[in-house]
């Protein structure tokens, strides 16, 4: 499984009905369960975000029929990064020439 960090910021429909996120982050937990992608953590913050979710998802196609689903319901806007552990990383440097 490959781990995936999503940075996200409310929309206005989403700051709007932001009441409602908690309920909508336990939404987004079972949903992404149908597809074959784990939520492993969410996170409220401040600053220039206002959510940090992380996911395992066992390819690039399943996290980005995750995040199209997530942007359909118009609440946030996201960017979204493919994050490795030190020894997916040391695997990596060790094609490095």
């Amino acid at each position: 499984m490959a781990t995936y960090i999503v940075l996200s910021k409310f929309t206005d429909q989403g700051i709007r009905t932001v009441k409602d996120t908690t309920k909508r982050a336990e939404k987004l937990k079972t949903a992404v369960k149908k597809m074959g992608v784990t939520m492993t953590d969410i996170r409220w913050t401040i600053g220039r975000y206002d959510l940090v979710v992380t996911f395992d998802a066992p390819d690039d196609a399943a996290m980005t029929a995750v995040c199209l689903a997530i942007g359909a319901q118009g609440n946030v806007r996201s960017e979204t990064l493919r994050a490795f552990t030190s020894a997916e990383m040391d695997a990596i440097l060790a094609k490095v020439k």
